[in-house]
């Protein structure tokens, strides 16, 4: 088969996949008991802040690139086996719409790739599972076998991000004038300007205003309203107390607070002008 010379790229949450893979894989982790209380705290309020908020390219870390730090002393394997069980989720999460371009890029003859700053041992098996060409994540540092916390090459990550779709062109031959890339959000500029057919999905009111500027495509994928994580409608701290009680509820099985926190601190979701992100 001949070699693909172009290819579409995919940024992976809220773009390829509807939410953040934050949540799943935080909350994996915690129940395998590779985090600890602490950890999956500040996981919940950082991964609740992205889902609500978009990301505005301030705070990767606390998000992502954190969790490479948070399971230093871990053992290879248990990531790995980590991914994988939370792999059937991130599948299930994947947009119809999402699917159909990547069997339209696939008829073309062009390569798709999955470009995100989640962990490589997550993006890996997904790509692998949609029969995409493969995936470019955030690798942790691993000495005998065990994760140091720290990041083997560089954090995929804005600019980080462009510079692997570069690296891949390179090493793959890709005309990147004739190759496709596809984000939700403006920290994903430096990303879509590395391609000749930049496209905006569901993006974020920043990067929407920059694509109505320079004329990139808008798409909008279809969305299913979350009516308790509406950012109109609660505080970060609301909505990260809510998905600690679900991560409490997976584990040890639902109780009256997950009940209370839903009936007590959320309010009815309102849709306003400035709300386009309460939905997917």
């Amino acid at each position: 088969m001949p070699m693909a010379t172009s290819a579409a790229f995919f940024d992976l949450d809220r773009t390829l996949i509807s939410g953040a893979s934050a949540i799943l894989l935080g909350t994996e982790a915690w129940r395998q008991d590779l985090v600890s209380n602490a950890e999956i705290a500040k996981w919940a309020v950082a991964a609740v802040s992205f889902r609500l908020l978009g990301d505005k390219g301030d705070a990767p870390e606390d998000v992502q690139g954190a969790f490479l730090t948070s399971v230093a002393g871990q053992p290879a394997s248990a990531l790995n086996e980590l991914g994988t069980s939370i792999l059937p989720k991130l599948v299930s999460r994947v947009r119809p719409e999402s699917r159909r371009l990547l069997n339209m890029h696939k008829e073309k003859g062009r390569d798709t790739w999955i470009v995100s700053a989640s962990p490589q041992v997550l993006v890996e098996p997904l790509a692998a599972s949609l029969g995409m060409t493969g995936a470019v994540g955030t690798r942790g540092e691993i000495v005998n076998d065990v994760y140091t916390g720290g990041l083997d090459g560089a954090f995929v990550y804005g600019a980080g991000k462009a510079d692997a779709i570069e690296k891949l062109a390179a090493e793959r031959g890709y005309e990147l004038q004739l190759s496709y890339a596809y984000s939700d959000s403006v920290s994903d500029i430096p990303m879509l300007e590395t391609v000749g057919h930049p496209v905006a999905v569901n993006p974020d009111s920043d990067l929407e205003s920059i694509a109505h500027e320079r004329g990139w495509p808008v798409v909008i994928f279809a969305r299913r309203t979350k009516r308790a994580f509406a950012a109109s409608a609660v505080t970060t701290a609301a909505a990260a107390s809510a998905v600690l009680a679900y991560i409490l509820g997976r584990k040890h099985g639902y109780t009256s607070a997950l009940a209370d926190i839903a009936t007590n601190r959320f309010r009815p979701w309102r849709k306003t002008s400035n709300d386009r992100r309460g939905a997917e």
